[in-house]
């Protein structure tokens, strides 16, 4: 039988009526210490820092059992973060597999993933001052793992100019000043972000990915476990609070930073950094 495809079926309504079943149910990871994390921080020492500056990106080592503080110092800005293994560029943040245990948006709790063959947590989001903003009437929300980066490719895809201060080129230079590499070397470890600040979500009617200015306000933050040894580069996006545009000279931009607190020592007893994941890679062979 041809089905006609201007026409819905009978039974449309009853096939949309079928209630969702969550594909990655995460209540058995073990929870999060983000207690414990919030104590260690309450007496832990600051160390190295950096400025982040407006349409660029830097780069900062994050030992495991320390935690990163990335701020907004002045003004609304949002920033692209990737994250590595600072022993091996290979393992780095999985956006996506990320998004499919946590959600759209990350915040309090939530973990950090890396890449397959790894999977493990990187980091835990332990504190967020932008928690309180929830979800507002458009769907919006505060740090996703939705967007890719801007990026060159995609603006002259859609006819625009070069521009090369967009948050990809950024991350590819940072990385490669940060690894004494050529940046032909570095662009293939550049990978999906977490969108720092960045207010996102999904239009309604055409499910399009949308952004509208960030809440973030000079003094916000948000601080990140980090479970592994870590390689933090975060770009400043030229977009600034990302509330017009992006990849161009237009918007208001300002600096962001990133600071390493150290723990006391015998400050998180039971910690330990999580191992590789388990999976023995036989695929069936």
């Amino acid at each position: 039988m041809t089905r006609d495809p201007q026409h819905a079926p009978l039974d449309a309504d009853d096939r949309r009526a079928i209630a969702p079943v969550i594909c990655y149910p995460n209540d058995a990871l073990p929870p999060a210490d983000v207690e414990g994390y919030r104590a260690a921080m309450q007496t832990a020492a600051a160390g190295d820092g950096v400025t982040v500056p407006p349409r660029d990106a830097a780069s900062i080592l994050v030992p495991a059992g320390s935690i990163l503080r990335i701020g907004c110092p002045e003004g609304p800005q949002v920033g692209d973060l990737n994250l590595f293994n600072a022993n091996n560029l290979n393992e780095r943040f999985f956006s996506g597999k990320t998004r499919a245990i946590h959600g759209t948006h990350v915040t309090v709790g939530h973990r950090l993933w890396s890449n397959f063959p790894y999977l493990r947590p990187m980091a835990t989001v332990i504190n967020d001052t932008l928690e309180w903003y929830g979800a507002d009437e458009f769907g919006g929300r505060v740090h996703d793992v939705i967007g890719t980066r801007c990026d060159p490719y995609t603006g002259r895809a859609l006819g625009g100019p070069d521009y090369h201060y967009c948050c990809h080129s950024n991350l590819t230079r940072a990385l490669a000043d940060d690894q004494g590499i050529e940046l032909e070397q570095a662009e293939p470890y550049v990978h999906d972000v977490l969108n720092v600040f960045m207010c996102t979500g999904f239009t309604r009617d055409t499910g399009q990915y949308f952004m509208k200015a960030s809440p973030v306000r000079a003094g916000d933050y948000l601080d990140l476990f980090a479970e592994i040894d870590l390689l933090a580069v975060l770009s400043a996006c030229p977009g600034g609070d990302c509330s017009s545009e992006h990849s161009s000279d237009t918007a208001a931009c300002y600096p962001l930073s990133m600071q390493v607190f150290t723990p006391e020592k015998g400050a998180l007893p039971n910690w330990q950094s999580p191992p590789i994941n388990p999976y023995d890679r036989s695929h069936g062979r």
